[in-house]
């Protein structure tokens, strides 16, 4: 079997697939491929083309039907003789080695899903032995039940001894299942081995974090490309990698941070993302322990996208599925300064929606839902940051107290790791 290697994506021309069903209205498909395409972009793929369809779920032999997919054939082959041919279709949603294997015998292009997707930008964004160890494993856990497609050349043949085409029949077991064994048992060794790996550099991580003394843990969580990093600059004077990209942090960054008199670690954590792939969810658990063992979580929304509120669903549902939903928390709603919606006619009594309230009114709705558990700032303009100092500080204090009742907090440790 060739080495799995993991390979940074060449600049490709991509097409989009979505589908449009009963659970996801054309809106919310058309926010799903921006999403896509902005992931594309990361990767280092440029979109020409989205393609959706209305159905009621998507085929289980080729995720969109039969006519859709010619129509995607015949604009690939129109596309065929440009400048820039296309070089990739990429699907929304995950897709099994049969749909795969039947995708590409029509299309004759590279297929890709949604988490092939990630995966490809989370190898390239992987840094440290940790982050690489979790994505190679991440990798093999997504090649593993598709690699009988890696085989359709070496087809079970005919012929041996005996009678019968029964799958136990030795004799009748050709060179392609023979390798697709062989290869099937090498990736189980390697991920066994990734495994072993990953729990000893969870054993150091846990070690260090012991030795980090009695300071108040706080960790930065959020969706994807919300302004994490940005934040963590500000509060910890440090220069943590920010851009505008998706999964721009993939390692965990613990900073020590001291608002007035009063230190505490700060931990900057891999973003959330919608249909997050199972597999990586698994395999960056220890790097989401920094989530697990904060006391506090500062939840960090990127106010400006226009469906900000669902994003905030699926982080808190992210943090319920890694037990951490009961923690204390504050929201941090992120780039104030890019917040724009339609102002309405004085005489306008249309119900404020999602697009026509003001930033002020949005402001009273959370922070009456919230009371003073949520802020409203721009981390790139520097608005309110003083005020989200002050509330931080607040925070960490209250549980200093409540957890080291007889520590003074103006012990001072020399904490600082990447």
């Amino acid at each position: 079997m060739k080495e799995f290697v993991i390979s940074e994506v060449k600049a490709e021309t991509a097409v989009l697939v979505g589908l449009i069903t009963a659970q996801q209205n054309e809106a919310k498909t058309t926010e799903y491929l921006d999403e896509l395409e902005f992931l594309a972009d990361t990767a280092g793929a440029i979109t020409v083309k989205r393609f959706t369809q209305r159905v009621g779920g998507p085929s289980q032999t080729t995720y969109v039907g039969k006519g859709k997919l010619e129509e995607i054939r015949r604009y690939i082959a129109d596309e065929d003789d440009a400048d820039r041919p296309v070089g990739m279709v990429i699907f929304d949603d995950e897709l099994s080695a049969k749909q795969i294997r039947n995708i590409e015998s029509v299309l004759k292009v590279k297929i890709l899903d949604r988490t092939s997707l990630i995966l490809d930008i989370f190898a390239m964004r992987a840094q440290t032995a940790a982050a690489k160890t979790q994505v190679e494993l991440a990798q093999y856990r997504y090649m593993l039940p598709r690699l009988q497609r890696l085989w359709t050349h070496l087809e079970r043949q005919g012929g041996g001894s005996g009678s019968g085409g029964g799958k136990g029949s030795v004799g009748l077991r050709g060179p392609g299942e023979t390798q697709l064994e062989m290869d099937r048992r090498i990736i189980l060794n390697r991920m066994s081995l990734l495994k072993q790996r990953l729990a000893e550099i969870d054993r150091q991580k846990t070690t260090q974090r012991k030795n980090r003394g009695r300071l108040i843990r706080a960790a930065l969580v959020g969706y994807t490309n919300v302004g994490k990093s940005t934040i963590m600059n500000l509060l910890s004077k440090s220069e943590v990698f920010a851009e505008n990209k998706l999964f721009a942090t993939l390692d965990t960054t613990v900073r020590k941070v001291v608002v007035e008199n009063l230190p505490f670690l700060l931990a900057d954590t891999v973003g959330f993302i919608r249909k997050l792939p199972t597999d990586l969810v698994d395999s960056f658990k220890s790097t989401l322990d920094e989530v697990r063992e904060a006391d506090m979580l500062i939840h960090v929304v990127d106010l400006s996208h226009p469906d900000f509120e669902e994003q905030i669903n699926v982080v808190e549902k992210t943090l319920g599925d890694l037990g951490c939903a009961d923690k204390p928390s504050m929201i941090v709603f992120n780039k104030i300064d890019a917040y724009t919606w339609v102002e309405k006619e004085p005489d306008d009594l249309t119900p404020p929606t999602k697009q026509n309230i003001s930033l002020d009114e949005l402001r009273r709705t959370w922070m009456a839902r919230l009371q003073d558990n949520c802020i409203f700032i721009s981390a790139t303009e520097r608005m309110n940051i003083e005020e989200l100092r002050t509330v931080v500080y607040q925070r960490v204090k209250q549980l200093h107290v409540q957890k080291y009742p007889y520590h003074d907090f103006l012990y001072d440790i020399d904490t600082e790791e990447n």
